[in-house]
């Protein structure tokens, strides 16, 4: 069975990220199937509304998979890396239709950034939300990624998510605004995306587009953000490759700052 599924319910378009057995998390396949959706999506007439969620409710994405990490050598390989997931990220945030998460177990890392470009959050009482990198692998969201964030929850909140590599639980993401609803179970998460997803598709899509892309243009308004020597300086560092290996060895790394 494929790694990530599409299906159409309706005026619906519905994807499962589909690896529970590795919390969902994501490979580049899945990323590419991400990207060619947000194409199908944007030029099917018949489709007004898409849900994006995680397959097995214990995780909707828990980052990217981080064996996809181990050849990473220097700079450039993360530079190549966050230009491939930001045009993942791009595609998703400019579908001209509305987007939502529908969030249960993990959604941290990768996975935060892609529920951070849906336009509506919704979350099962189980979910957690989080960037821990500081304390796993050292490495760093992307500037555009930071912008999109804090323009999301602050940045405060920000920092603090980063700082403390604290996982935020559905009812602090409730708080802070990253979501707008919390559900008691996976079932019930899963019925309200659709009902919700049936709700926007039936309000007047020009409204719903022009709301989105003038919410971008207002955070893009301050002009082109520099960030390549920041991930370069961490992607690209012993830290990270001692963090992935770490990871992969399940035990804490040991941090240098070099």
């Amino acid at each position: 069975m494929s790694d990530i599924l599409h299906e159409r319910r309706g005026r619906v378009a519905w994807t499962v990220l589909n690896r529970p057995q590795a919390r969902n998390a994501m490979t580049f396949a899945m990323y590419e199937g991400l990207f060619e959706e947000a194409a199908r999506v944007a030029a099917d007439d018949a489709v007004r509304a898409w849900v994006i969620t995680g397959a097995g409710g214990k995780a909707f994405a828990a980052g990217t998979d981080i064996s996809q990490f181990t050849e990473f050598r220097t700079g450039q390989d993360a530079l190549d890396y966050e230009q491939r997931i930001d045009r993942v990220l791009s595609a998703i945030e400019d579908c001209p239709k509305p987007v939502i998460a529908a969030v249960a177990g993990a959604c941290t890392g990768g996975g935060l950034g892609i529920a951070g470009v849906c336009d509506l959050r919704i979350a099962a009482a189980n979910a957690r939300f989080g960037v821990p990198v500081a304390r796993t692998l050292g490495n760093t969201l992307s500037t555009m990624n930071i912008s999109r964030f804090a323009a999301l929850i602050g940045p405060a909140r920000l920092k603090e998510l980063v700082f403390t590599a604290k996982l935020a639980d559905a009812a602090a993401a409730l708080s802070m605004g990253l979501v707008s609803e919390v559900l008691d179970t996976p079932e019930a998460l899963e019925a309200r995306a659709m009902e919700l997803a049936e709700t926007v598709a039936g309000m007047a899509p020009l409204t719903l587009t022009a709301t989105k892309v003038a919410l971008k243009r207002l955070r893009l308004a301050g002009g082109t953000i520099q960030g390549d020597d920041l991930v370069t300086m961490c992607f690209g560092s012993q830290d990270f490759q001692e963090g992935v290996r770490a990871f992969l060895a399940k035990r804490p790394p040991n941090w240098t700052g070099r």
